[in-house]
Parts: C-alpha cells; structure tokens; sequence
C-alpha cells in the first residue's frame, strides 16, 4: 500500500460520493448457504469446490439469474446439506422460496423456473462481509450483520460481493431488492424497521436492484423532492435516453412525475481498496422535476 491509502469506504465517505442510483442489476437471486470461510469469489475459489462451483454459477447466471453466497452472522457452526434459496425481485413478483439439499452436487438439479422451493413471507436481510474481495465489507459490515441479527435473527445473513464496496456497510434487503450502503450499528435495524413497514428509508437507499440506474435516479430526486417514501411509491412508466442524460417517467398519486436527469462523471477514484487505477464513476444530477 501507498502513502496516503486510506480503505475505499474512508475515502468515499471524506469525499461525500452520493449513494444516489448505484445498486447493480439483479431480476433475480440464488442464494447458496455456504458457512465456511469465503475466497475471493465465495462459489468459485476454495475452500467451495471449484468444479461444482464453475458448473453452478454458469447454470444460474445462464439462467439470468445472480448467485450470491450466505451465511448466519458469528461463530462458524457445522453446516449439514446446503440451504438455498430462489428469489424474485422484479415489481409485482417479489417472492422467496427455500429449498435444502443433502449433498451440495444436487443443487445443479435444483428447477430455476420458481416451481421448486417452500415460499416464505419473511424477508432475507443480506449484509455483505466478504472481506477478502474488500477490506471495507468485513470490517464495516461484519459489525453490521451482528447488530442486525441481534434485532432480527431469522431475517440476517452475512453474504458475498454486492458491489459498491466503498460504500460499506452495504446490505440488500429482498425480496424486493433494496440496495443500501454506508449503513452502520444501528442503521440496519432503522433500514429493516422502515422496510417491514412497507417504505424505504431514503438517506442510504441506493436503488433497487431490478430497476435501471436512470429510474433508480429518478425515484431518488421525485423522493427528496416529493416526500413520499412508500416502499412502492413512483411506478416507472417509461425511460428515454436525452442529449445529456435521461427523462424519466413515474407514476405518482397526483398525476405522472417527469423528471429530467443530467449524467455525469466524478472525478477519478479508487472505488475498492485493491483497485490500482483512480478512474471517473457515473453520477447524476436533476435537471428539473415536472408534475
């Protein structure tokens, strides 16, 4: 490490850099308990087994869906047969069904199609700590899913890579996909209390994982500037790409919201603390809310 390094989550937060619309794309999930230690990549390096892990990421990210590893928060206890889930997050078909398998080769056979699995009211609260893909997940976010799962211990798992890693902690709340970041202590619970009360808590929403940046920016700034903080609260009724960004439509309870937004680029960064090149980051900016 160079003079002058700070962990990305530091340097992150010294500069201010907005949360605003950088939740990466997910229509789906499956989730692969997986209680032992994690390498870089949690289902392809050891200690998982490479081949099967090769074999189960290219059948589901074939499928269009994400894979992402879990795990329960604290002491490692034995783990019999695997523990899986499939979720939905798209509008309108939020769903979690859990399955278990004895032997971890048959989650190859596990169906993708949603027909397999017991479906399950309660929500999944998934606290990236993977810390070896990024320092800032294991010492921001470990912290994180034990004060969470103090508060909700059926809800919380630990998981693998969501991205934004500067932006630890960072969580995603499913079935509906919620990104959040620069979550600390009790932030998680504030965040989990507002999402089973059916709203978002806008100071670290970072967007939803099945909708598009421009609409995750959009809801943000008709949000601030609109006060409704329902979790399903301006509905997307189209996107265009303009000369210098995108217009927006939402659906609002007085009528369509159109919101013009200008994109951007940040100065050059380091957005991981392994990252070796400061590059520029997208950003937006409103131009005008109408409506």
């Amino acid at each position: 490490m160079t003079d002058g390094w700070v962990p990305c989550s530091d340097g992150a937060r010294d500069r201010g850099d907005p949360l605003v619309a950088t939740g990466s794309h997910g229509d789906r999930w499956f989730l692969v308990e997986n209680q032992a230690a994690w390498g870089r990549h949690a289902l392809l390096d050891p200690p998982f087994d490479h081949a099967l892990g090769r074999a189960l990421v290219h059948r589901i990210e074939g499928a269009g869906i994400r894979p992402l590893a879990i795990r329960r928060p604290g002491r490692r206890a034995p783990q019999v047969g695997v523990r899986w889930a499939l979720v939905d997050s798209r509008a309108g078909r939020e769903s979690v069904r859990w399955g278990h398998v004895d032997d971890p080769q048959d989650l190859l056979d596990v169906p993708l199609d949603g027909s397999a699995g017991v479906p399950s009211d309660r929500p999944v609260f998934a606290v990236c700590a993977h810390g070896r893909h990024d320092q800032c997940c294991a010492v921001r976010g470990r912290v994180v899913a034990a004060g969470l799962a103090a508060a909700y211990p059926e809800e919380t798992w630990e998981c693998s890579h969501l991205g934004g890693d500067r932006f630890a902690g960072t969580m995603v709340l499913l079935p509906h996909g919620l990104y959040y970041g620069w979550v600390d202590d009790a932030d998680a619970v504030t965040v989990a209390d507002a999402y089973l009360a059916g709203r978002v808590a806008p100071r670290f929403l970072r967007g939803r994982s099945s909708s598009s940046h421009p609409v995750q920016a959009a809801q943000h700034f008709a949000r601030e500037h609109l006060g409704d903080d329902r979790l399903d609260a301006y509905v997307p009724l189209s996107e265009d790409r303009t000369a210098d960004g995108w217009t927006v439509r939402l659906d609002a309870p007085d009528g369509p919201v159109t919101v013009a937004l200008v994109e951007t680029s940040s100065d050059p960064l380091l957005s991981t603390c392994a990252a070796t090149e400061a590059l520029p980051v997208r950003q937006w900016a409103l131009g005008r809310i109408e409506g």
